[in-house]
């Protein structure tokens, strides 16, 4: 199945199947009754539910918060496991019930997630439990002020940005954030469809619009962003690659290796870059995107997760639940591990032991030993 392109351009439909971030139709923003144009957002003022197997939960994203793992999903959930994944968890507060899309941490207390209807979670206690720091209410509204701000001083650009932020507030929270990154303590930035991106210097607390330093004009969606100190990168749909070299301060548009979409971005210790993609593209760059190596070895199957380990390899899955290790630009190599369900991201433990999740929940696969 092809991951998600969108007819109505003006419309993000969260039920649309997404297999690059797992959207879950179960992640619907609405109720049945519910209007989705302009009406109430039901799922952003109801809280998760408990459900008996967290575990089994479609679940879409999957981290570490020092020993501990954090992973959420569809309606608001979100599990832990302290045991490297061997039992799970769920969290005991999440203030909404729209499918989680990225979580990641500071460190083993602090943490961001965000999803759909534009919702940015922070909690302080290793993902226990969550406070709602904006949704997609609040980011329109940041965005029309910060446009209406550069009108008032002058600037030729904000026209383009008043139309879009007006949009935005027009259709209401029914757009989802796909992804984040954590840049120290207190800094964090995150994208997601038609051209979304913020940014926080306060831990969560508080989001900047920052959708006028993107060459972006289509508003094409954003699904993934790394760092690596000053330089940022930021992937999108039809190939659409963004880097900063002043840590995304400004950004410029990269030439592409693929026209596709790409999904997944990771970086390694050494500033070794790795982008993947729709029907098997991966690339490797060591120059931060200025020039791109293709990666030998995929089938014709979408990438959706890279993770970059600290010996500098890169872990990708695909959506036939596949895993193939990456080391600069040689062959892709598959692991030698048994193929799982459809999956959205992976954590590796320090042994080597491999966790996933994705649409059946939550996998442990333990290293062979040699």
């Amino acid at each position: 199945m092809k991951p998600f392109e969108l007819v109505n351009r003006r419309r993000f439909s969260a039920s649309a199947a997404c297999l690059a971030v797992f959207f879950s139709g179960a992640g619907k923003a609405t109720e049945p009754g519910e209007r989705s144009d302009g009406g109430k957002f039901g799922a952003l003022d109801r809280p998760a539910q408990t459900v008996r197997y967290p575990e089994k939960c479609v679940m879409l994203a999957v981290t570490q918060a020092g020993k501990r793992l954090v992973a959420v999903g569809e309606r608001g959930v979100a599990i832990l496991s302290d045991d490297a994944g061997r039992s799970w968890r769920q969290a005991k507060s999440v203030p909404v019930s729209t499918t989680l899309t990225a979580v990641g941490f500071s460190d083993s207390q602090n943490g961001i997630a965000v999803g759909h209807g534009g919702v940015i979670l922070v909690t302080r206690n290793s993902g226990e439990s969550w406070q709602l720091a904006a949704d997609g209410r609040k980011l329109a509204s940041l965005a029309h002020s910060a446009a209406q701000s550069r009108q008032m001083a002058g600037d030729r650009a904000a026209a383009a940005l008043l139309k879009e932020s007006a949009l935005l507030m027009q259709d209401g929270p029914d757009k989802p954030l796909l992804d984040l990154v954590i840049l120290g303590p207190q800094r964090a930035a995150v994208v997601g469809a038609y051209n979304l991106f913020f940014e926080t210097t306060d831990g969560g607390m508080t989001w900047t619009s920052a959708l006028d330093r993107l060459d972006n004009p289509k508003s094409q969606h954003l699904y993934a962003i790394r760092a690596h100190g000053p330089v940022w990168m930021i992937a999108g749909e039809q190939g659409l690659l963004l880097r900063s070299t002043d840590a995304g301060r400004s950004f410029q548009v990269l030439k592409s290796p693929y026209e596709g979409s790409w999904f997944t971005l990771a970086v390694t210790p050494e500033g070794g870059w790795v982008v993947a993609g729709l029907r098997g593209n991966a690339y490797f760059s060591q120059d931060a995107g200025s020039s791109w190596r293709k990666l030998a070895g995929a089938p014709p199957v979408s990438f959706v997760s890279a993770l970059a380990l600290p010996d500098g390899s890169v872990v990708l899955a695909n959506q036939a639940g596949e895993l193939f290790t990456a080391r600069n630009d040689a062959p892709l190599q598959a692991m030698d591990l048994p193929t799982l369900s459809p999956l959205s991201q992976v954590a590796v433990m320090a042994g080597g032991d491999v966790v996933t999740v994705g649409m059946s929940g939550t996998s442990r696969l333990e290293a062979k030993k040699p």
